[in-house]
């Protein structure tokens, strides 16, 4: 059986390790990537859209990240119990028109004894910004390890 570690139940220490890993799966933009975090059968609410198993979580994240240009996402733990863990994120990017916008939102999830999370549940809000506002300004990819998180930017 393939693990994920670090493995439920979570300490505050292996949450955060977590959602980093999260995080950095998510800025890799590469959904057969990402997908592999998720058991076979995880069950999603995206905004007011509702997904399960892995053919529609990639397909979703295909499009996501096809209208989702220039993509740069922080989160950051909330707190964790047992087999749960509550993020808070935000994410700026760029539509096909050039504006850009910052995304707000929380996501909730559960995991299975692998380590592979079986429910997300994600409410998000967009906000236009200008580009001059963007605060997430490193190369296409993962955070750089030196980069400010969600509390040291004031979001």
């Amino acid at each position: 059986m393939m693990t994920r570690p670090p493995l439920p139940p979570f300490d505050t220490e292996s949450a955060t390790q977590k959602v980093r890993m999260a995080e950095d799966a998510w800025n890799s933009r590469d959904p057969a990537k990402v997908t592999q975090a998720y058991t076979p059968d995880s069950k999603w609410r995206n905004r007011a859209e509702f997904l399960a198993g892995h053919t529609q979580i990639e397909a979703f994240l295909r499009r996501k990240w096809a209208r989702e240009l220039n993509y740069r996402l922080i989160k950051e733990l909330w707190t964790c119990a047992e087999t749960r863990i509550a993020v808070r994120f935000a994410y700026e990017w760029q539509d096909d028109s050039g504006s850009w916008f910052r995304s707000f939102g929380n996501e909730n999830w559960e995991f299975a004894p692998d380590g592979r999370m079986a429910r997300r549940i994600a409410s998000i809000n967009d906000t236009p910004i200008a580009e001059v506002e963007r605060l997430f300004r490193w190369p296409l990819g993962g955070r750089p390890a030196e980069h400010p998180g969600l509390t040291e930017l004031g979001l």
